[in-house]
């Protein structure tokens, strides 16, 4: 019984919030019962910076505060390194005007002119808090995904990257640390991203753009810093061959490659896609068959979901990059409620983390008018716009069932599965399960889902009233209900 996959880290994100701070204790525990040895904490403005005072938001942990966590972490056997975004993602620190300067361009606040010394002295300035913040750490996570680049002094995209990430891998060895990177940015510049994405397409079109555009990285192959890992990161689709081809490329040029997968990246209220444990497991075979020496499991933190429900996921990751391909995913299932609830609550009887899925992923849109998702809201050009549906017009009764009727069936639907969570999670209370605490934030889950069902069906009720006011048939206990 050993671990097939010797670093076998998470990732904590507290950019949008945090829980308590004894909860970060708590799961210290947890992830050492499970041979978790690492987490990579990504810092944004959570960090009280020493160097750079202005970037810590008004909740910032002191690096004092991080130091204890770090220190109660090593002494179970669990090592936190420290994820400073660079490059791109850099809002956190460019919104402030006085680093306004060091804009690439001056209208975004997402990513540095790579060519400024200031960028250098400022980045560096949070390394070393970050670095002094996580003392028992041997990595650096330096990000620099996901940031488009204006081209300056004749140098490409490619070129701007790979200068910036030479200058802070070179800071990073500099101070005894491995620098992690994470390495989209130079493949979509090459022209061999698309296909780690693609399960549909085929094999010869994989090599054939490889053989079209691998000549873009060997170009600069040189400028590929050596003491860097390049984490390929992929959440939903990392047996592609596509994938499996940049992998192989950096293991080819004798560069450190790690994989890294998610149990959590843009779902509301709480992981799914089983937790995302299919490709949590698929990317822990790939990654023990290619002989690295890691994977990461990312828990992404934009839609803030409490960070109890991404504890099933961080058990499948820890299963599965420990003993790899032995127990299939609903034997790991049926072990999960026995060890998370107790013995008597092993079988599918008490499975309702699956089943909630459905509801939540009904609720996400429930409210909003037909057609209308999150990216259309965010680019709204007038502040006041409105995208929630409207009220029944009381001189029109029916015809907002029936525009609505696809809504009102999804409502019915998401109360029934509700209706049957609600009875499991009640059972395993009543029952005395373990893990109270858990339960308890998945049956406010389930709570708020059937909230907002309520709510289109008490409106298909004043749309049907036929009395020309709102009143109607409406059972006034159901409104108090829903307001309580």
């Amino acid at each position: 019984d050993y671990p097939s996959l010797k670093f076998r880290p998470i990732h904590i994100d507290i950019k949008h919030h945090m829980e308590k701070k004894s909860y970060y204790f708590d799961l210290i525990d947890h992830l050492a019962k499970q041979k978790i040895n690492g987490i990579i904490v990504e810092f944004e403005d959570k960090l009280k910076y020493e160097l750079r005072p202005k970037i810590g938001s008004s909740d910032a942990l002191s690096i004092k505060w991080w130091i204890e966590l770090s220190e109660y972490a090593n002494k179970r056997n669990i090592e936190i390194n420290p994820l400073v975004q660079g490059l791109g993602h850099a809002s956190f620190i460019l919104k402030h005007k006085k680093y306004k300067y060091l804009r690439d361009v001056l209208e975004s606040d997402w990513a540095f002119n790579p060519l400024k010394q200031e960028t250098y002295d400022l980045q560096f300035d949070l390394y070393l808090d970050a670095i002094k913040a996580t003392p028992y750490g041997k990595y650096l996570h330096v990000g620099g995904d996901e940031v488009r680049l204006v081209k300056r002094d004749g140098k490409s995209e490619l070129e701007l990257n790979l200068i910036w990430l030479n200058k802070v891998c070179e800071f990073a060895k500099k101070h005894n640390r491995i620098p992690i990177f994470w390495d989209d940015m130079p493949l979509k510049h090459a022209g061999v991203y698309r296909p780690m994405f693609d399960s549909e397409i085929s094999k010869e079109k994989v090599d054939q753009i490889w053989n079209k555009n691998e000549s873009n990285l060997m170009k600069f192959i040189e400028k590929f810093p050596k003491n860097a890992i390049y984490m390929r990161w992929n959440y939903q689709k990392s047996d592609t061959y596509g994938n499996q081809k940049a992998m192989d490329w950096y293991t080819k040029n004798n560069l450190k490659v790690m994989g890294a997968s998610a149990g959590q990246t843009r779902w509301t209220l709480m992981p799914q896609n089983q937790s995302n444990i299919p490709q949590i497991k698929a990317f822990a075979i790939n990654s023990i068959e290619k002989k690295l020496d890691g994977l990461l499991l990312t828990l992404w933190d934009d839609d803030s979901p409490h960070f109890e429900l991404y504890k099933r996921g961080i058990a499948a990751f820890a299963e599965y990059s420990w003993s790899g391909n032995k127990i299939t995913i609903n034997q790991f299932k049926i072990n999960h409620r026995h060890r998370t609830f107790g013995s008597k609550f092993s079988n599918n009887k008490y499975e309702f983390i699956d089943k909630l899925e459905k509801p939540v992923s009904l609720w996400l849109n429930m409210l909003l008018k037909e057609n209308v998702r999150r990216s259309s809201i965010a680019k709204a050009k007038n502040p006041k716009e409105t995208f929630i549906i409207e009220l029944p017009d009381h001189k029109n009764p029916g015809n907002w069932s029936k525009k609505y009727s696809k809504k009102i069936n999804d409502a019915k639907k998401s109360l029934m599965i509700s209706s049957e969570v609600e009875s499991v999670i009640k059972e395993l209370q009543q029952k005395k399960s373990n893990n109270k605490f858990t339960l308890e934030v998945y049956n406010q889950v389930n709570e708020l889902v059937k909230f907002t069902s309520n709510v289109i069906i008490s409106l298909e009720k004043m749309d049907m009233s036929g009395k020309g006011k709102f009143e109607g048939k409406i059972d006034s206990n159901e409104v108090k209900k829903m307001e309580q």
